[in-house]
């Protein structure tokens, strides 16, 4: 038996950003399962990089609760990865009682949503999305088309003013980065605030007004954890899985003739994605209270512990054949804090491609793969850009 520790590996730098997959499998040949690193620096962790054993801690809220309160109060108040990780009165981030009362009302404003309107609201953005640029022949799919899809789907799902959400985005995306995390936090709290005092004099058919009318009565304080962790779930991820998948079709000669009917659709890509480059690449963080010995190993009271879900997956233990339809993976996470807007995210995802590849003709990467970049941060899996060339085209009529 020993100590998760050593020499702790850095998640948070360009080096572990470009090249991921050959951190984890370093880890799990070197430390086994469970391997120390740095999520920050000075911010010692323990990242779960074996299959069987995520599923053990995901399923053991007892030992593994994701409540952090008694961690972050040795950490500095600028710690870029304390927004990303601190205690807020939501779903994510409680545990027992408090996270039934949370998860209930949250599951409540996302089952009100009408999926086949959905799916029109994201087919309506995005080709108003295409058509501003389908005429030029070239676009950033991060800037010019995931992202703000991402962003417009989920205003309309949460009944968000344009402005507000613009506000709300800024701060999610310093947050994600660790870059000026603390003014994002301020940013996001104050634009979750406003939607919220704005949704009880001006209700609708939305997300947002259904929390607010659940039984659980939560308060302003905590609508503003709740909506918050909406749209951390909402635009980051969303856009990763889009982008991700978009590349994965392009890039791979299995679903090189995807968009004219290839063997495999576009929903095998989605899934092979989240099994190998799932958006949210290291989270499902949790906080043991005190130390607990599991595979041998001993894991301190208080320090995080993170679900790595891109190395689970690719977990030699566990990737014995082909996967194609197979829906295993840990992307949404599994146990109590499993996601509860899956369906609706591949829904999303699912069209945001379908459209992109119907509408325009050849799409190709504009640049070596090899010259992509992607996004530091111990959590996401995000591309910078994704630059493409294509066959200019008309407009579609918008409806």
């Amino acid at each position: 038996m020993s100590e998760s520790v050593g020499i702790r590996t850095p998640m948070y730098t360009p080096e572990f950003a470009a090249d991921p997959h050959r951190v984890y499998r370093e880890l799990r040949e070197r430390y086994g399962a469970l391997a120390p690193v740095e999520l920050a620096p000075g911010v010692p962790a323990t990242l779960v990089v074996g299959y069987r054993t995520a599923v053990k801690i995901l399923n053991d809220p007892d030992r593994f609760p994701a409540d952090p309160r008694a961690w972050q109060a040795g950490v500095p108040a600028d710690c870029p990865v304390l927004p990303m990780m601190q205690w807020r009165p939501n779903a994510l981030r409680s545990a027992g009682i408090e996270h039934a009362r949370y998860r209930q009302a949250n599951t409540a404003g996302l089952a009100g949503i009408d999926q086949y309107g959905l799916q029109r609201t994201v087919e309506r953005i995005a080709v108003s999305l295409i058509n501003s640029f389908c005429a030029t022949g070239s676009a950033d799919l991060v800037r010019d088309y995931a992202f703000p899809l991402a962003f417009r789907v989920l205003n309309q799902l949460l009944g968000c003013p344009v402005e507000i959400a613009g506000q709300a985005a800024e701060g999610f995306r310093a947050i994600f980065e660790g870059v000026g995390a603390g003014r994002g936090n301020t940013l996001l709290a104050d634009a979750m605030g406003q939607l919220a005092r704005y949704k009880r004099t001006h209700p609708g058919d939305d997300v947002t007004t259904r929390i607010l009318h659940h039984p659980a009565g939560l308060g302003d304080t905590e609508m503003v954890h709740q909506l918050a962790t909406l749209y951390g779930a909402g635009i980051e991820p969303q856009q990763n899985l889009i982008v991700n998948t978009l590349l994965l079709l392009l890039m791979d000669d299995r679903f090189g003739d995807s968009a004219l009917g290839g063997s495999l659709s576009t929903r095998d890509a989605l899934d092979e994605v989240l099994f190998d480059d799932p958006p949210m690449a290291n989270f499902c963080i949790s906080f043991p209270p005190r130390a607990v010995l599991l595979d041998e190993v001993w894991l301190p009271a208080h320090q995080p512990v993170v679900i790595s879900m891109a190395a689970c997956n690719t977990d030699p233990a566990i990737r014995t054949g082909a996967f194609t339809g197979n829906r295993s993976h840990l992307a949404w996470g599994v146990g109590p804090h499993a996601c509860p807007a899956s369906s609706l995210a591949y829904l999303i995802a699912q069209e945001a491609v379908d459209q992109l590849l119907d509408i325009l003709s050849e799409v190709r990467l504009a640049v070596p793969a090899s010259e992509l970049s992607w996004r530091p941060g111990p959590f996401h899996r995000a591309l910078t850009a994704l630059p493409v060339d294509f066959t200019p085209s008309q407009p579609l009529p918008e409806h």
